[in-house]
């Protein structure tokens, strides 16, 4: 791995649900790491498999719970499949069943989002799924549309417990058209990469940090990455040994991390 001459990476990719995040309160030590990080003089991105939210929402929901970024420092599946989409087909067309994180995304890519005839079907997370757009959405990929989804997670967290996610849904979708999602998001490297070309970085000069060896660790090992697994979140040091792949290293937190 090429590295600055103290012998550590130059970029990092920072999942956030688990690793800098749980649920409503901040993990201990997450504001310090990135505080080390800036101080450091390195470029990061924090990354979400969470379709919902614009960067400006993820940016205010940080700060409320002392951690402050700036908005390009934010990076989510929706932006992942926004820009996979317009690479694929530009000024393209699709029918969307998502929330403002997505649909802002689609739009600012310079996707028109319609209801007859889009060239796809994108699929993200949802507070609330209508019947009504999803039987839309079925009709749409029968007729033809290409069918892409932000993410591939089955459950999420809420409120009250666990509820269903884009993954969920996209097998509903998948059963009832026999056409199966392209998920963008972790654990396909295309989003690592696809994070990585937002600032320059480079996979050789960079290194994954995730809180889950099925998305985070898997997706940056796949894309060439040194990994580092945090025990704050889904995975336990247990766990590790059931994965055919390890990360680079492990860490009880990202209080440890030196950058």
């Amino acid at each position: 791995m090429s590295e600055t001459t103290d012998g550590k990476p130059l970029t990092w990719l920072i999942d956030m649900d688990g690793v800098l995040v749980r649920g409503s309160q901040l993990i201990p030590g997450a504001d310090e790491f990135i505080n080390r990080l800036r101080a450091a003089g390195k470029s990061f991105l924090i990354l979400t498999n969470n379709s919902l939210y614009t960067p400006r929402d993820l940016q205010t929901r940080l700060a409320s719970l002392g951690l402050r970024v700036n908005l390009n420092e934010l990076f989510t599946s929706a932006m992942a499949t926004a820009q996979f989409l317009q690479r694929q087909a530009p000024e393209g067309s699709a029918y969307v069943v998502g929330e403002d994180g997505l649909t802002a995304a689609l739009r600012e890519a310079g996707y028109t989002l319609t209801e007859h005839s889009p060239d796809y079907v994108v699929l993200g997370e949802m507070l609330s799924y209508s019947f009504t757009r999803l039987t839309q959405a079925v009709r749409l990929i029968r007729e033809g549309a290409r069918f892409i989804a932000t993410n591939p997670d089955p459950s999420g967290p809420g409120e009250d417990g666990v509820v269903p996610a884009t993954g969920a849904v996209g097998a509903l979708i998948h059963e009832t058209t026999g056409v199966r999602p392209y998920y963008v998001g972790k654990p396909n490297p295309l989003m690592i990469r696809s994070a990585l070309r937002t600032f320059g970085g480079h996979v050789e000069t960079s290194v994954m940090v995730g809180d889950r060896m099925d998305t985070d660790i898997v997706a940056g090992t796949e894309a060439g990455m040194e990994t580092t697994l945090v025990l704050t979140g889904v995975t336990t040091r247990e766990m590790v040994s059931h994965f055919p792949y390890r990360p680079t290293r492990i860490v009880e937190s990202v209080a440890e991390i030196e950058v």
